[in-house]
């Protein structure tokens, strides 16, 4: 019989549990699966924000966002669609009971036990198909589904065997592989659109450096330095623009600060409003990079 069988939430960051259902299940093999989700639950900050591990006959599916991670085991026939909308409930709810101050603050396992109210009901929901069928866009949630799938993690990634914790290297240091950003801004267009005018302007003069520096061996080295390294600053910013990577606001950061430097250097060779130029669109790409987020949320289904 395909059901909803378990499920907890847990503070990312440590695997702290903050609730769960009640377990009145004691068949051998769910409980072996549930040794899997709390090995799971101390490393899902190594893991995407959407996945699934198949033990046996059940399934562990997990979703992660703003530090909370949303956890269930059902039977493997049970419908993927519906399983990470349920999971979609859980975390709606759960944000809008309690606040990150609380959850980041609690000390003591399942602080939050009383939420286990709230999963019970939403489980015998699930449970129930019949009563789901007016109230769940299907589509909705199978396209979401379809578009960007969960991750199938195997055991070996969990690193449990035989009921004992083995540790196992994370493959998804920092970012997850498919953490995405939010949707681009005509903002964040253009600062890339500037970014690249510099980054053309910076190697053509980088270039005459390097002519004028083999015709005349007076000229100094270190403008060619200059000039290059603000090339590679505003090629990497446009990079940090378009891909998720870690510590991404503190490398645009970085950037910015490289390109100023390189500027400052350069004001013999540059008057004022070409340094204002480039110091004003370095500036805004740092801005658009800061603006432009992961998608911490899990996706919203229609329920």
């Amino acid at each position: 019989m395909s059901m909803v069988l378990f499920a907890s939430v847990v503070r990312v960051r440590d695997g702290l549990p903050l609730s769960a259902s009640t377990d009145y299940e004691q068949n051998r093999g769910l409980q072996e699966t549930k040794k899997h989700l709390k090995s799971l639950s101390k490393k899902l900050s190594q893991f995407p924000d959407r996945c699934t591990l198949k033990s046996g006959q059940y399934n562990v599916n997990f979703t992660s966002s703003l530090g909370v991670g949303y956890m269930m085991i059902c039977t493997d026939s049970y419908p993927n669609v519906l399983a990470f909308c349920f999971l979609d409930e859980l975390q709606r709810e759960f944000i809008v009971t309690y606040d990150t101050k609380r959850i980041n603050g609690a000390i003591r396992p399942y602080s939050f036990i009383e939420f286990d109210t709230f999963i019970q009901k939403t489980k015998q929901r699930y449970n129930s198909p019949r009563s789901l069928s007016t109230k769940i866009n299907l589509a909705d949630m199978q396209t979401e589904i379809k578009l960007r799938p969960p991750y199938q993690l195997s055991v070996d990634d969990v690193g449990v065997a035989n009921g004992f914790s083995h540790h196992t290297p994370s493959k998804y240091k920092g970012i997850a592989p498919n953490q995405m950003l939010e949707p681009v801004t005509l903002p964040g267009i253009v600062s890339c659109v500037l970014s690249l005018l510099c980054t053309g302007l910076n190697l053509l003069r980088g270039v005459h450096a390097i002519e004028s520096i083999l015709q005349n061996e007076d000229e100094d080295f270190n403008y060619v330095i200059a000039f290059f390294l603000g090339t590679a600053a505003c090629l990497y910013q446009c990079y940090l623009f378009a891909y998720c990577t870690v510590w991404r606001s503190g490398k645009s950061f970085m950037c910015f600060a490289l390109i100023c430097l390189c500027n400052m250097y350069l004001y013999e060779l540059r008057n004022v409003w070409q340094i204002l130029f480039h110091v004003t669109v370095g500036a805004f790409a740092t801005l658009q990079i800061h603006l432009r987020r992961p998608q911490g949320k899990a996706p919203d289904y229609t329920v």
